[in-house]
């Protein structure tokens, strides 16, 4: 697989960044007051997107397929970062308190995680002045792009699969709405700890494994036996080629393979390697 080193970059008009109160995950957008430079007890906070490495450089799926990507655009929009006092538990229904700071990044700007080389393994979606204290809860929202490459998804991928000596480009988009509310950032590094006129990282983090699954790991890994694989696609290829999305995929695939098709969409939005709770696919 190709590794190559390229530059990242948003589509999308110019992000302009806001400063508000949250009324709570399941309220409408909380107005919100534009801000200029940091003031006082403020600094910094920057969102950033992430597909890992394989977004960037690749993987081999659980079915043994060898997938480079060209493309793997993300729309997204209302992210919004929290000082909670107590840790938020993404895994239930608790919704995110009222007493919550929300940075609301207006969009939906559409990312493409695969343009990123080995020194920017991130892409930075926005930054905005915010309160100094520690950021431990996360959410966004994936509208459909409405305009550019990946107009109609929320998720579109392009690439090519290779195995046995047969190569497939291919494209996947999803057409479902979706949306992550998540904890504390789980990682090497700990983010979201914001000084007084200083800067901090939060991350959107994209897990592309959880789709495919990886060809390294025992086929009876967790992370095998609950993904989707590469395999299935290959029913709706035309002419040497694969182009399929999530409404094709619903009419065509037996309904036990479309739930976990599902399943896996609600597991793809992470913070690092902490997981999030899925409340944007309406089912």
């Amino acid at each position: 697989m190709r590794s190559p080193i390229k530059a990242g970059f948003v589509l999308g008009p110019p992000l302009l960044m806001f400063l508000s109160a949250c009324d709570g995950l399941t309220s409408s957008p909380p107005e919100m007051k534009e801000t200029s430079s940091p003031m006082v007890g403020q600094g910094t906070l920057l969102v950033r997107a992430n597909g890992e490495e394989r977004a960037r450089e690749g993987l081999t799926t659980k079915d043994g397929w060898s997938l480079d990507f060209d493309h793997v655009y993300v729309s997204l929009a209302e992210i919004n970062a929290y000082q909670i006092e107590s840790a938020f538990d993404a895994s239930t229904d608790a919704p995110l308190p009222d007493t919550a700071v929300a940075i609301a990044i207006p969009g939906p700007p559409v990312v493409d995680l695969a343009v990123a080389g080995k020194d920017a393994e991130t892409i930075l979606v926005g930054e905005t002045p915010a309160p100094a204290g520690k950021f431990n809860a996360l959410s966004w929202q994936m509208p459909l792009a409405t305009e550019g490459p990946a107009q109609g998804y929320s998720i579109l991928l392009e690439g090519i699969a290779t195995k046995d000596g047969q190569t497939i480009p291919f494209k996947l988009g999803i057409q479902e709405e979706l949306g992550f509310v998540c904890g504390d950032y789980v990682g090497d590094e700990r983010k979201g700890i914001l000084p007084p006129g200083g800067k901090a990282d939060l991350e959107a983090t994209f897990h592309l494994d959880h789709l495919f699954g990886e060809g390294k790991n025992p086929a009876d890994s967790e992370i095998n036996l609950g993904s989707f694989g590469f395999e299935p696609l290959l029913a709706f290829a035309q002419d040497g080629k694969i182009a399929v999305n999530t409404e094709t995929l619903k009419k065509s695939l037996p309904e036990a393979e479309y739930q976990v098709f599902l399943q896996v969409l609600d597991n793809i939005g992470h913070v690092g390697e902490g997981h999030c709770r899925n409340v944007g696919l309406n089912r």
